[in-house]
């Protein structure tokens, strides 16, 4: 760090006896990873310590601020199950819960300030500060050199009188700022590190560097946990509390804790316009909440050295914010997918069923987008299927690529490039022979069924043809199928019945 540094990595302050976190998202864009994950330790420390979530919308900036981004966060936090005590849709006694409705409030704060000293009007522009620091040596970039710090009344007027209106600036003390950061330890800013701010602009507009700490301190947050791209603010809002401490607006100094990054490809910092970035990217391609939620939760945090799955009750047992860690975390989207394989494989068939319909419905492969809507047969096929399906996909997304052949009436089904690519010259002949053995089993549910119309096809193909296993079952596969990679082969000639299985197998043949 440029402006600070860790003296005592080991130091972490003790976490306060009544815990009030917040999260505080604006509403600039789609919901990311990062912030969902701060979102997720946010609320996992509340549940372990049996503290309070307030949720809060920063809505300031009329430019970028959004009503369709403020509906995508509550529609994020809501899928994913991440409730909150205090704030939006759920009131609480520290109201509104959106910044833009609490102007009168940082004005009255902003005045309070000025008329105790501890901000004070200023009136340079951007470009005069640029040449004062030139003309002083410094760099152009140096930033705010304190000029109007101690303007005289008349100076003041006469700068009014040329048209110009003040920002506000916060004085900042000429001394060394130190605190405890609950993951970082012992974090000291060098005095004269961090220049006079501003907190108004000259328009009245408040900024976050004042609307965020007011809102904390009279919603009486004591531990701020949010990411290390806000760790060069702290000491702003550090001194920014203590005037407000004096002032009687806060009640006490919260604790801080600063999150790793989330690294993304490359080892870049994960950006907002990455797509592995977008939350809603990976709900659509079939992450279920327990999965994302548990791969976010790895992002910084272990439950235990050994151990990479787990439910989210599991986490809120033990989790702890001081035992995250300060390294950047790597967004891994495989291993991401790895672990919500683990998580399907854990749900109910029946919940796995009811969540996988929608996805089968965008690929119009069943009737409805609610398991109650669809028909009998799709319902009756779908509960045959989940067995062999449940255990082989990762995501949601791909179900449909596994029982559309299950769900389709069609009696060829055109093979997909790959598998096409797996039929040797002896496809036909295998083809010939499984048609001839199977025409022979009687349709019978006790006959077709699994177990026998292997021992068929074993013995017409392998024991009797000389086919190796690949040879004879891949060509009728991709006959039942028309992929790859399918459910189990037999079961699923049990789920489509004799004359669907023998038009496909006869629909390959003659398209060969």
């Amino acid at each position: 760090m440029s402006d600070s540094e860790n003296t005592k990595s080991d130091t972490k302050p003790a976490l306060p006896e009544n815990v009030r976190v917040r999260f505080c998202p604006s509403p600039t864009g789609t919901p990311h990873v990062g912030m969902i994950r701060t979102a997720l330790f946010n609320w996992a420390e509340a549940r372990a310590t049996g503290g309070k979530l307030i949720f809060r919308i920063e809505d300031t900036d009329a430019v970028r601020d959004s009503e369709e981004s403020y509906q995508q966060i509550l529609e994020s936090l809501r899928w994913l199950g991440i409730d909150w005590d205090e704030g939006i849709d759920v009131g609480g006694p520290h109201g509104p819960y959106r910044q833009s409705q609490r102007t009168a409030i940082y004005k009255d704060v902003a005045a309070k300030l000025l008329e105790a000293g501890y901000a004070y009007e200023s009136f340079s522009t951007p470009e005069e500060i640029k040449e004062r620091n030139l003309a002083a040596g410094r760099p152009e970039a140096f930033g705010y050199d304190g000029y109007d710090r101690d303007l005289t009344e008349e100076q003041k007027a006469a700068f009014r009188a040329e048209g110009r209106q003040p920002a506000l600036r916060i004085r900042m003390p000429d001394e060394d700022i130190a605190f405890d950061d609950l993951i970082r330890g012992r974090i000291e800013f060098k005095a004269g590190s961090v220049p006079d701010y501003v907190i108004v602009r000259p328009n009245g507009d408040p900024l976050y560097t004042l609307t965020n700490p007011v809102d904390d301190a009279m919603m009486e947050v004591n531990v701020v946990l949010r990411g290390e791209d806000l760790l060069s603010s702290t000491p702003r809002q550090i001194v920014l509390y203590r005037y407000l401490m004096e002032l009687g607006i806060a009640k006490e100094m919260p604790v801080f804790g600063h999150m790793p990054y989330v690294m993304g490809q490359g080892n870049k910092k994960l950006s907002k316009r990455d797509p592995e970035s977008n939350l809603f990217n990976h709900r659509d391609a079939g992450f279920i909440r327990e999965g994302l939620l548990n791969y976010l939760a790895l992002l910084g945090w272990s439950i235990a050295p050994d151990r990479d799955v787990f439910t989210m009750d599991e986490m809120i047992a033990k989790f702890d914010v001081r035992d995250v860690k300060a390294n950047p975390a790597r967004f891994d989207l495989d291993k991401a997918i790895s672990i919500n394989a683990e998580h399907i494989r854990m749900l109910e068939p029946e919940d796995f069923l009811r969540r996988s319909v929608p996805y089968l419905f965008k690929d119009g492969v069943v009737s409805a987008d609610s398991w109650d809507a669809l028909t009998d047969r799709e319902r009756e096929i779908l509960t045959a299927a989940a067995p062999l399906v449940q255990p082989r996909v990762r995501l949601l997304g791909e179900v449909a690529g596994m029982v559309g052949s299950l769900l389709s009436r069609e009696g060829y089904i055109e093979p997909a490039d790959d598998a096409r690519k797996t039929l040797k010259d002896s496809a036909a002949d295998v083809l010939d022979k499984a048609i001839a053995a199977l025409d022979a089993v009687d349709g019978s549910a006790d006959a077709w069924a699994a177990e026998p119309l292997h021992e068929t096809l074993n013995h017409a193909l392998i024991d009797e043809a000389g086919y190796k296993p690949r040879l004879a079952f891949g060509p009728v596969r991709v006959a039942v199928s028309g992929r790859r990679v399918s459910p189990p082969l037999f079961e699923s000639m049990e789920i489509l019945g004799k004359d669907l299985t023998l038009a496909r197998l006869r629909g390959l043949r003659e398209h060969l």
